[in-house]
Parts: structure tokens; C-alpha cells; sequence
């Protein structure tokens, strides 16, 4: 599928940086013209992505995360959250609701809910290696427009 449009940026993994990377993709995403509701499940996955791959990527030091914001020629927003961090040894382990390898704060559920605000996810990894988390969603064209 074409791609339409495209940005990719590059951040150390503070905190600090979590809602940055979520109101970049919102303002990236928002030419695709998309619901309040749309632009809060974009907003909610990235998020999720981008702060599992500050706490669980970069346990003990800072890393570099990589965000790249997509926009198809099927009117889908593509993200792509990348680190280069300690990896996941079992992603479909990973992936199953309420696991984590975080403390007591952590929740277990950033996969489960990317992949309920998301079309589709896709997460690729292998230990030592980091993480690439690929979310796509696609957004309704609105009468009128």
C-alpha cells in the first residue's frame, strides 16, 4: 500500500517524552480529518507503546526510541514504535493480558490495549535485539469531506 505521507522521530527514553510522542502522532494523524473518539485511541496506543519501551526496554539506562507515522493511500494511520533495548524473549507471552516483566505499578495490559484501540498489531522481537511494535488504524472518511 502507498504510503501518503510520513514522519519519523527520534527521542532518549525519558518519561518526559511519552506525551510528546503521543501529541505529535494526533497532530499527525489529525489530517486524516479523524472522529475525537479516533484521535484518542491513537493517542491511548502510542502511549502504551511508547512507555513500554521506556520501562521495560531501557530498565537501567537510557536508550533511543524511534516513532514513524504513516499515512496510507487506504486513509490508515500507521505507527511504528522502535527501540533497540533488551528485547522480549516470548512475544506471545508478552502479549497475554495481565503479564509483565514491571513491578507492582505495572498493569500487564499495554499490548491488550493497543491491540483494542488498533486495526491490527503486529510486534516483532528478540532478546538483546530491542522491540518494534507496527499498530495500524484505519480511519473513516466522513461525509462531506
Amino acid at each position: 500500500m502507498r504510503i501518503e505521507n510520513q514522519v519519523t522521530l527520534e527521542f532518549p527514553s525519558r518519561s518526559a517524552n511519552e506525551g510528546f510522542a503521543r501529541t505529535a502522532a494526533a497532530c499527525f494523524a489529525a489530517q486524516l480529518d479523524p472522529t475525537l473518539e479516533e484521535v484518542n485511541d491513537i493517542k491511548t496506543a502510542v502511549s502504551e507503546a511508547v512507555t513500554n519501551a521506556i520501562v521495560h526496554a531501557y530498565p537501567d539506562t537510557l536508550g533511543k526510541i524511534v516513532l514513524k507515522l504513516r499515512i496510507r493511500e487506504d486513509h490508515s494511520l500507521e505507527i511504528i514504535v522502535k527501540d533497540w533495548g533488551v528485547g522480549i524473549a516470548d512475544v506471545e507471552q508478552a502479549r497475554t493480558p495481565l503479564f509483565t516483566t514491571g513491578n507492582e505499578e505495572r498493569s500487564g495490559m499495554g499490548f491488550t490495549i493497543m491491540e483494542s484501540f488498533m486495526d491490527a498489531l503486529k510486534v516483532r522481537s528478540a532478546p538483546g535485539k530491542g522491540v518494534t511494535v507496527t499498530m495500524a488504524r484505519r480511519i473513516a472518511r466522513r461525509a462531506g469531506r
